[in-house]
């Protein structure tokens, strides 16, 4: 046996560890992920990765031919920073934007942030590509020519009401932000980067003391410091990215009072006594809940914050939450968007950024690993079906046009029964966007691809690889969980089959390392450098990689390897 590779098969419901007397974590249900299909159909799990790199490149070349291409531009108007900034297309075609457009200004962060941030979560190096810093040039949406000084969906107040958002439409402002801090953490040296995440921690800080607990507001007015109402409903999950936010301050910066303001926050998410989920916030609620539950020993309501971004309960925005069902022999369970709309209407963008926080949310709380994963491998399947080369054509508004994409940009959305007049007669699930009817009449049939959207894959391209088994994933915890304290690669599998399986694990090491099962609560391996795990029928592992013969110790609930947090809810047997 070549000693790189020993192979090892081990049952991973039967092993505990040797070091304490503890039992294995009672998994918890999410009721909605309970309807979904244990092994979806027809089964399809697509390269992520390669997907992301490839988006990255196409997207961002200059020199791309064909119509309605490139997709980037510069822009130098040089709103709130002196410099040069590219703009990218929310969607293929669109006639709002463009260099001859609205002198080159409107372009969203939503996709530029969005494509910096997968991009570099795929290993693109978005400081230095070509000789351009796509990263410091995000300062440019920091807004703070209107004094409002946090990041916003565009530039300039001139081109705000072209979009979505901006200053009367929540999530859109915070939801920036949330995106921005993820990148400080993948780029901290950026110059800037630090004032700005400050003053933007500042802001949420004292807007989080002005509310008091009452985020029933459709905005917040970040320069006059006031809640505001619109004709657009209250977003209590607002809640949810200021506690977000001002959590990763507090761990970059050490400030208590963003550690207060943070509590603040989602205290007043929990709160709430109906479902306040409006678009893509709630998620980062759930994660907090069990990342501040494990790491600052309080009580959240994780059962309910994840019931709230699945369920489909909201009452301003009716039926959001995460979609089930099998449309025509097709599973689409587990994307994101309006579970009543058109009979369910999901959404590219909001089904990636859903797994940011849910997935990392398993290491602190490894009782949902059974839920969470088994969601994601319904929306890692059904995922690649906004692509027109993996939708049937008689499945999709405009197929004949699905070469504009270049194979990196897929549909906005999947509806169960087509928003068009014209293509009612389709049967579900139906890819389309919502392209043509922003500009009506003008903007083309093309703008139904998404770019802003497409731009996001990184997300499921840093978290998803596929193993030896068809249907069983290794999903990476540490890629979105950002600003978290020092830790072992951590990955998680779920087995959906009726039976057991065995799951080759590659350590993807040179050197050779220990195994350790946080849901069997034990080590599985010893000094290897690969193994043979055995997965009991649908259940699931989330496999910690630690050195070899590390100190175990114990603080509390948590057991540690060589001082680094391994586990964070040992329970112990009585």
């Amino acid at each position: 046996m070549n000693i790189f590779f020993r192979i090892l098969f081990i049952s991973l419901l039967f092993v505990c560890c040797k070091e304490r007397e503890v039992i294995p974590v009672k998994q918890q249900a999410i009721p909605r992920v309970d309807q979904m299909a244990d092994l979806p159909q027809p089964l399809q799990v697509i390269d992520y990765l390669r997907l992301a790199k490839q988006f990255d490149s196409t997207a961002y070349d200059f020199n791309a031919t064909g119509k309605y291409w490139p997709l980037v531009w510069k822009d130098s108007s040089n709103k709130n920073f002196p410099q040069m900034v590219v703009g990218l297309y929310t969607a293929v075609g669109d006639v709002r934007q463009g260099p001859a457009h609205n002198k080159g200004m409107f372009h969203e962060a939503l996709a530029t942030m969005g494509a910096v941030l997968g991009g570099t979560l795929v290993g693109v190096d978005k400081y230095d590509q070509q000789g351009l810093n796509y990263v410091a040039m995000l300062k440019n949406y920091f807004n703070r020519e209107t004094g409002w000084d946090i990041m916003m969906n565009n530039t300039c107040p001139e081109v705000a009401l072209l979009g979505g958002g901006y200053g009367r439409d929540w999530w859109y402002d915070v939801y920036p932000n949330v995106i921005f801090y993820a990148i400080c953490d993948l780029y901290p040296d950026e110059p800037g980067f630090n004032d700005i995440a400050r003053k933007i921690a500042d802001k949420f800080f004292s807007a989080d003391s002005i509310l008091n607990g009452n985020y029933d507001y459709s905005f917040f007015d970040y320069g006059n410091m006031k809640p505001m109402k619109s004709q657009i409903c209250a977003q209590p999950d607002a809640a949810a990215g200021h506690a977000w936010v001002l959590y990763s301050a507090y761990k970059k910066f050490g400030d208590p009072r963003y550690l207060k303001g943070a509590l603040s926050a989602l205290t007043a998410l929990q709160s709430q006594s109906l479902n306040p989920t409006y678009e893509v916030l709630m998620p980062f609620g759930a994660y907090l809940a069990a990342r501040i539950n494990a790491e600052q020993e309080k009580k959240y309501d994780i059962n309910k914050m994840l019931g709230w971004s699945f369920d489909g309960t909201p009452i301003c925005r009716e039926g959001w939450g995460v979609l089930v069902g099998k449309w025509n022999g097709m599973d689409i369970s587990g994307i994101v968007g309006s579970t009543v709309d058109h009979g369910g209407y999901g959404f590219l963008m909001n089904t990636y950024d859903a797994a940011w926080p849910l997935v990392p949310l398993v290491r602190y709380d490894q009782s949902y690993a059974t839920a969470i994963g088994k969601w994601m491998l319904n929306a890692a399947n059904a995922a690649r079906l906004f692509y027109p080369q993996y939708m049937p054509d008689d499945h999709e508004t405009v197929p004949q046009l699905a070469e504009v994409t270049k194979g990196v940009i897929g549909y906005e959305g999947m509806v169960s029964q087509s928003t068009y007049q014209k293509h009612e007669h389709l049967q579900g699930p139906v890819a389309q966007g919502d392209g043509p009817l922003w500009v009506i009449g003008k903007n083309p049939e093309e703008s139904q691809f998404s770019v802003y959207g497409s731009a996001h894959v990184g997300i499921f391209g840093s978290i998803i690889r596929t193993t030896n088994v068809p249907g069983i994933l290794q999903l990476n915890l540490l890629a979105t969980d950002f600003y978290h304290d020092k830790a072992y690669p951590s990955y998680l599998y779920y087995n959906p089959y009726k039976e057991s399986k065995q799951v080759s694990i590659s350590i993807g090491e040179e050197k050779k390392l220990d195994l350790y099962n946080t849901v069997s609560a034990g080590f599985i391996a010893h000094n290897v450098s690969s193994a043979v795990i055995e997965l009991a029928p649908q259940s699931a592992a989330v496999i910690v990689c630690v050195p070899p013969d590390g100190k175990v110790t114990y603080a509390g609930r948590r057991m540690l390897v060589n001082g680094i947090v391994v586990d964070y809810a040992i329970q112990q047997k009585k």
